[in-house]
């Protein structure tokens, strides 16, 4: 009989809970919700999207910057 190994895989379901986290701070920050959606699938860091908004620049700047 072959042996099976598991191996720990990235599941969807746990991509979606940081996806919706990221989407909540985000939100929070001030982000519309069209851009929030776009950062918190996106790669961007989050710290810096919170950081350029919090310091005066514009949701839409900010996600240009960062995307």
């Amino acid at each position: 009989m072959a042996e099976t190994i598991e191996t720990p895989v990235w599941r969807e379901d746990e991509q979606s809970k940081v996806e919706s986290w990221r989407l909540h701070v985000l939100i929070e920050a001030g982000f519309p919700l069209p851009l929030a959606e776009r950062l918190a699938a996106s790669e961007a860091d989050l710290h810096a999207c919170v950081r350029l908004v919090r310091e005066g620049c514009s949701p839409v700047t900010a996600t240009e910057i960062l995307l």
